[in-house]
């Protein structure tokens, strides 16, 4: 064998084994292999950002207007209060108000009425027990409850809210003789008020009061 296929022979045995030893140290990859990335740590816990509570006075009212100024005025004093339960208590007051006055008995809504309008009901109340007048009446329903005004005064923190209801009902007075002298005790009536009510605002005492009918 002549001197130079020896060298042939042995420099190919060397680079045989220099790629045996890179294939184990380095390894192979086969096509397109995607650079490794690091596995991520733990995320830093997210804290909730304080925010106001959401208020629904312009689900009741048009933005900009004085009724709009004022509701957010009270809420600025009670953050708890709220249009949508204040018109709820105020359908369930007019409700029972109403069904009060009609049959003649107010003494359970007096402490939601307001001295002159408590005179005032007491008036009619009256009259018509002096005349022998009776009342049937039915209560349907509230079919319609709106904020009509509302105000505030800064100085004295005294709220005022008008609300308009149609309601629903049937109702007829009879004299003392039975005969029917207004209303229709078979048919049904819608019956629109124009309502007030009032509180002071930041008090313990969470009543509104009925300070006027029309």
């Amino acid at each position: 064998m002549s001197n130079t296929l020896l060298q042939i022979l042995v420099l190919a045995a060397i680079a045989v084994f220099l790629i045996l030893r890179l294939r184990n140290v380095l390894g192979t990859r086969e096509g397109f292999e995607p650079p490794r990335q690091q596995a991520p740590g733990p995320r830093p816990a997210l804290r909730a950002v304080p925010t106001e509570p959401e208020s629904d006075i312009l689900d009741h009212v048009q933005p900009g207007t004085p009724e709009a100024e004022a509701l957010t005025a009270m809420q600025r004093i009670e953050p708890d209060f709220a249009v949508g339960p204040f018109l709820t208590g105020a359908k369930q007051a007019y409700e029972m108000i109403l069904t009060g006055f009609e049959r003649g008995e107010i003494d359970e809504i007096r402490p939601f009425l307001a001295p002159p309008v408590a005179e005032a009901f007491d008036a009619v109340i009256a009259d018509r027990s002096a005349r022998g007048i009776t009342t049937e009446m039915q209560y349907l329903g509230t079919r319609e409850i709106a904020v009509q005004a509302a105000s505030l005064d800064p100085a004295t923190g005294l709220a005022s809210i008008s609300v308009r209801f149609v309601g629903e009902l049937i109702a007829a007075h009879r004299d003392a003789a039975g005969e029917v002298v207004e209303g229709d005790p078979k048919a049904a009536r819608k019956q629109r008020d124009l309502w007030t009510f009032e509180r002071r605002m930041g008090q313990d005492d969470p009543n509104w009061q009925l300070v006027a009918t029309a």
